[in-house]
């Protein structure tokens, strides 16, 4: 798994929180888009959770972006936006899930339910 987030401390929650399911093995952690697409290309993760508010490329490029590097990896969107709107962009953008940070005990359910290949959104988006 990539993890693309800007904020150290979230991405040390996040760490904290995957750490207890062996099954998602972080293999990079960024700061920026930028990064997230060259190591998305560079290591082919099953994972990618990214940002949407990401420096150097904001994580709805990145998400296209990583999409055409790496075709394989499924992304899950992390972020604070609750606008039904953006959430149907990122998942346009290639998304398979979109979890909100308020909402981030829904992470490990995302992720199981996106590594079986079904599309994931924060219970709070759904209609």
């Amino acid at each position: 798994m990539l993890i693309a987030e800007d904020h150290a401390e979230f991405r040390r929650q996040l760490l904290r929180t995957l750490s207890e399911y062996p099954q998602y093995a972080v293999v990079a952690e960024v700061s920026d888009g930028l990064q997230a697409v060259r190591n998305a290309e560079e290591l082919q993760p099953d994972l990618v959770l990214l940002d949407l508010s990401l420096p150097a490329l904001n994580g709805m490029e990145a998400a296209r972006r990583i999409r055409s590097v790496s075709p394989n990896s499924r992304i899950v969107i992390l972020s604070q936006e609750s606008s039904p709107d953006i959430m149907r962009g990122a998942l346009r953008m290639g998304a398979l899930g979109y979890v909100l940070k308020s909402e981030a005990d829904e992470l490990p359910l995302a992720l199981e339910t996106v590594m079986k290949g079904a599309q994931f959104v924060s219970s709070i988006l759904r209609p």
